[in-house]
């Protein structure tokens, strides 16, 4: 069992020790790529395998399964699954702009000008943003309507000023936009 109070830097794949980059960076390549719709699952799991493992070419094919599943463990930072599917309501990407921000602010620190930070560290200044800040506004928002929920005055208000924001498909309306723009030249 793992030490809960120090920060992984390899993890147990069929009883060998793999080194694994931690930095919070490389990980966010791996969430970006698991939310390009472009990438098929057998991509994802080469893009998270080559990312995450140091030396993945050393993995037997094999064990692949037990790699990914390990590498879960680490990128939901040891954090329980209750593995019930849930509506997608962030995009580290997309919402960067946003998030980094809040995340700056709960670490103290511009958090993109650090040379390492343990993804651990910062996934957990991510789960403590809350309050009335910009992006949680966004995220409570994108889980109301999720959730089919009504939204507070207030926050239709929010919603209609920050569409743009508030929308994680805005991406591929843009690109309609643009091609309806073409054709109508």
């Amino acid at each position: 069992m793992m030490n809960p109070f120090s920060l992984p830097t390899e993890l147990e794949v069929g009883g060998e020790l793999y080194k694994i980059r931690t930095d919070y960076r490389a990980v966010l390549d791996i969430l970006t790529a698991y939310s390009d719709p472009e990438l098929d699952a057998a991509d994802k799991t080469q893009v998270l395998v080559e990312i995450l493992y140091i030396d993945y070419e050393t993995i037997p094919p094999e064990r692949i399964g037990e790699a990914v599943k390990q590498a879960t463990w680490f990128i939901d930072a040891n954090l329980p699954a209750d593995n019930k599917p849930k509506p997608v309501s962030m995009n580290w990407f997309k919402d960067a702009p946003v998030l980094i921000p809040e995340i700056n602010k709960n670490i103290g620190t511009e958090v993109r000008s650090v040379k390492y930070m343990h993804w651990w560290t910062f996934f957990g200044a991510y789960m403590q943003i809350g309050g009335d800040g910009l992006y949680s506004s966004i995220l409570n928002v994108r889980q109301k309507k999720a959730k089919g929920e009504k939204l507070e005055k207030w926050e239709s208000k929010f919603y209609k000023e920050n569409q743009a924001l508030c929308d994680l498909d805005w991406e591929q309306h843009q690109k309609e936009r643009e091609a309806v723009e073409k054709l109508i030249g």
